[in-house]
């Protein structure tokens, strides 16, 4: 297994950088995910890493390897893009060992890996099959194989799930997470959708304008996250953000019928403007004469999303219990749990501690 190590990497088309000294270890073995807005700089990045985008300052290496300027096919990579890629005429079987056979490798040898990575993906009964009859999870499945077989020593997945419906993702997700535990190789994947990152990485490596805001674990991202961005861009729904006011030993909330909500973190003088976050999950509805309003409510079985619309004009979503008997246009008050309560500086939007 070999990790991979960015350091200060930079990316420039001419005049213009959109990848701003990156520094970044992902261990031997360990699962990381870009995640970021469109435009955030993730797809460039793991494209600098493959090699398919040249690296305009920095050093990246693959386990001790100076990889900076090194030739794709040297970096000991293999990439699995959005589309899927695969030639038409050829069978799964021949599109999984294609590039084993140009590069002169034995016939009994591409037999066997194609073979090996068909049962971890559970292939087998397809391998005599066109990409035209395949099912689109079956073709990126497919695309993945031609990957294992090459043996990599790291896989990059850009956006790999994108082109299928909803159930199809869940079951690509899963497979993909089994698959790294049974292979152990270090991965790198690449996706807009946090659920996607939450669910599957051991590191997460949030990026925004080509910056990389914060990494850690998911749990810790979301559990801890240093700034409003990364607060709101982690977790879903996404974390309420309403304007308060600091006070002494606590911040006033004008929404929410300025309440005070107590807090030991240090506060900017007493007047200030501070954001304050809360997350959905943290928030329960209680019918109440109130000049809150439950406008839509989106029912999920087990689990329901309540949009509100504050007195001051801030959007609010609660998480409730799926068969909790409330109707839109009921009147609402709003509780929470404060000690979940987060607070942002308002112009930095660093989180205050």
């Amino acid at each position: 297994m070999t990790g991979v190590t960015l350091q200060k990497a930079v990316k420039k088309y001419g005049a213009t950088q959109v990848i701003f000294d990156v520094d970044l270890t992902i261990e031997d073995g360990e699962f990381c995910v870009f995640v970021g807005p469109s435009g955030c700089g993730k797809s460039t990045l793991l494209r600098m890493i493959a090699g398919l985008e040249e690296t305009s300052g920095g050093q990246i290496y693959i386990g001790s390897r100076d990889v900076t300027h090194m030739d794709p096919a040297q970096r000991g990579i293999a990439m699995v893009f959005q589309t899927y890629a695969l030639y038409p005429h050829m069978t799964v079987e021949q599109n999984m060992g294609f590039g084993l056979k140009m590069n002169n490798v034995p016939k009994d040898e591409i037999n066997r890996k194609v073979s090996a990575a068909s049962k971890i993906l559970k292939l087998d009964d397809y391998l005599d099959r066109k990409p035209a009859a395949l099912s689109g999870g079956q073709r990126q499945r497919v695309a993945i194989g031609r990957s294992i077989v090459r043996g990599p020593e790291v896989f990059l997945f850009d956006e790999p799930l994108s082109n299928l419906d909803a159930e199809l993702r869940v079951d690509m997700r899963v497979e993909i997470a089994r698959l790294h535990k049974e292979l152990g190789t270090t991965m790198i994947y690449v996706t807009h959708d946090q659920v996607e990152a939450m669910t599957l990485a051991d590191k997460i490596v949030v990026l925004r304008a080509g910056y990389v805001e914060q990494v850690g674990s998911p749990m810790h991202l979301y559990q801890d996250p240093d700034n409003k961005f990364v607060a709101g861009f982690i977790g879903s729904p996404a974390m309420n953000f309403v304007a308060g006011v600091a006070e002494a030993g606590g911040v006033r909330v004008p929404a929410l019928s300025d309440i005070v909500v107590p807090t030991s973190v240090t506060l900017p003088t007493p007047g200030t403007a501070v954001t304050v976050g809360i997350r959905p999950q943290d928030m329960e509805l209680t019918a109440a004469t109130s000049p809150i309003k439950l406008d839509i409510r989106e029912r999920l079985g087990g689990v329901a999303y309540d949009y509100l619309t504050t007195p001051t004009g801030e959007r609010l979503v609660v998480e409730s219990k799926g068969d909790l008997a409330m109707e839109e246009g009921t009147e609402v008050t709003v509780s929470f749990d404060e000690s979940r309560t987060m607070f942002f500086d308002s112009e930095s939007e660093i989180r205050l501690r």
